[in-house]
């Protein structure tokens, strides 16, 4: 199996496309904008999936399910909402299709007008408040702590698999709160648990902190975020949590009694993260011969590869691993055995080296007389022959080791590719030859954020939330500024 993998020093964005596809996670459909996740893919997405529900859970909150379809008219009563979602929103606007009277094929019925359009879900804020107005009546019923998992449209037309589609997957959680401290604690609360889930399981090093007003959430009073570096340079938005104050319960009217009996409007909070994680595990870790998995979220840990001449040593080598692969099971490693007798050893090889398995199993009959087995680590590429007796504890500790070496990696590439920088001319030159995360003083204002993206293309990604109060002045404007934010080109 021949990988012909785009080197990412030669084109990073080939590179990656390519990697999507050949390693059998996505690749587009006949819907432009849209894609398919294919099985491989969609196995680390249900990884993801499982590990980030039961933190939800482990915090309080429950699963439920709203409608994909959104009136139109819910869009207009939270005005900031709509304007910051209106270029993007895909309208149902007819229910029904008849053949075409001259023969010509199936066109839209225009006498099926809906009588008011639906907006295919680019999020769920609207309808979800809609809802909410009905659930909540007093201080008894707060909080509201519910997640979804579902799928939503933001009509692009530049997309990439995984980083940018029409359609993709993703939660959203929305909560309500009888307290502005509360909901404010509820959405820091969730920046954590992003956090904690992209460096626990995805081994991806994040900076906690807060939006600019420019780059807020539509409808949002703040918004929390993790940011990470991709291997090109280029930040990576990894999750959003938003405190949205009293905005939505204002524009649909959800009300409760408070202790004193008197009508409150609740507090809200909104948080989510989509497929989008699925880039940025591979652009953090993966190399120029394919996936690098971290074996936390890899749908297979260890593969077994049997290396033997004709039946009869295949069925001995079947009968000796039949053992080996349920003791590795019972200690919880996802664990494939490929007998296939189609493809040669060194195919297999390059297939599970390019979709990322963290460990290889190499077994042939004089392994048996031996009493070894050959280990690969996919990570490192390096080989080491480990006795039968000691291999369950070995594939543990390499196991364990690979998942904190990956993080350290990219935390180690992450700091090298952070700098403070003071003046505009170097944070200019240096946008342009390096990229990376780079500190700076900005002056607060939208102006001067909207003139250093034109002229650099660098976003402020975030204001971290461990910046230190450090008198400066804006780079651009010279004005004073209390803190440095962070500045990148982003996805």
């Amino acid at each position: 199996m021949s990988k012909n993998l785009t080197s990412r020093a030669e084109d990073y964005s080939k590179w990656y496309n390519e990697l999507v596809v050949k390693a059998d996670l996505a690749e587009n459909s006949g819907v432009r904008g849209c894609m398919v996740i294919k099985p491989y893919g969609y196995a680390i997405w249900e990884k993801m999936q499982q590990a980030l529900d039961g933190m939800f859970k482990d915090t309080g909150h429950q699963n439920v399910y709203f409608p994909l379809f959104i009136p139109k008219s819910y869009f207009s009563k939270e005005a900031s909402h709509v304007s910051g979602f209106a270029k993007e929103c895909a309208v149902v606007t007819h229910y029904r299709l008849k053949n075409a009277e001259d023969g010509s094929g199936i066109v839209v019925d225009e006498n099926a007008k809906l009588e008011e359009e639906l907006i295919v879900r680019p999020t769920s804020e609207t309808i979800i408040w809609d809802t909410y107005r009905k659930w909540v009546q007093s201080y008894r019923d707060l909080p509201l702590l519910y997640n979804q998992w579902a799928n939503v449209v933001r009509w692009e037309m530049r997309t990439r698999l995984f980083l940018r589609t029409a359609e993709f997957l993703w939660q959203e959680g929305h909560t309500a709160h009888a307290t502005k401290e509360e909901a404010i604690k509820e959405a820091e609360q969730m920046m954590h648990v992003y956090a904690d889930f992209a460096q626990r399981y995805m081994a991806v090093p994040v900076i906690k902190g807060t939006k600019s007003e420019a780059e807020r959430f539509a409808g949002a009073e703040e918004t929390y975020c993790i940011e990470a570096l991709m291997q090109d340079g280029k930040a990576l938005q990894a999750g959003t949590s938003h405190f949205l104050g009293q905005n939505f319960a204002k524009a649909f009217d959800v009300k409760f009694a408070n202790r004193e009996g008197q009508q409150e409007y609740v507090w809200a909070t909104s948080w989510g993260v989509s497929t989008r994680l699925m880039g940025a595990l591979i652009m953090t870790h993966s190399d120029d011969n394919g996936l690098v998995l971290p074996p936390a979220l890899a749908p297979i840990q260890l593969v077994i590869v049997p290396i033997y001449k004709g039946e009869e040593q295949l069925a001995k080598l079947d009968a000796h691993v039949a053992p080996l692969i349920a003791a590795f099971k019972k200690r919880g490693v996802s664990v494939k055995y490929d007998n296939r007798d189609t493809h040669k050893p060194g195919f297999k090889f390059n297939e599970y080296e390019l979709k990322g398995v963290p460990l290889r199993i190499a077994i042939g009959e004089r392994d048996l007389e031996n009493g070894t087995y050959e280990l690969a680590r996919r990570d490192t590429l390096t080989k080491e022959s480990v006795a039968a007796d000691a291999i369950y504890d070995r594939v543990d500790a390499l196991l364990e080791e690979m998942q904190q070496s990956l993080f350290d990696r990219a935390l180690e590439y992450q700091e090298a590719q952070t700098v403070s920088i003071d003046d505009y001319a170097s944070f200019k030159a240096h946008m342009n030859d390096k990229g990376g995360f780079v500190l700076a003083h900005w002056d607060g204002t939208a102006e001067t954020e909207e003139r250093i993206q034109e002229e650099t293309k660098a976003t402020i990604r975030c204001i971290p939330l461990d910046a230190p109060e450090e008198e400066g002045v804006c780079i651009y404007s010279g004005k004073p500024s209390k803190h440095r934010v962070l500045f990148a080109k982003a996805y």
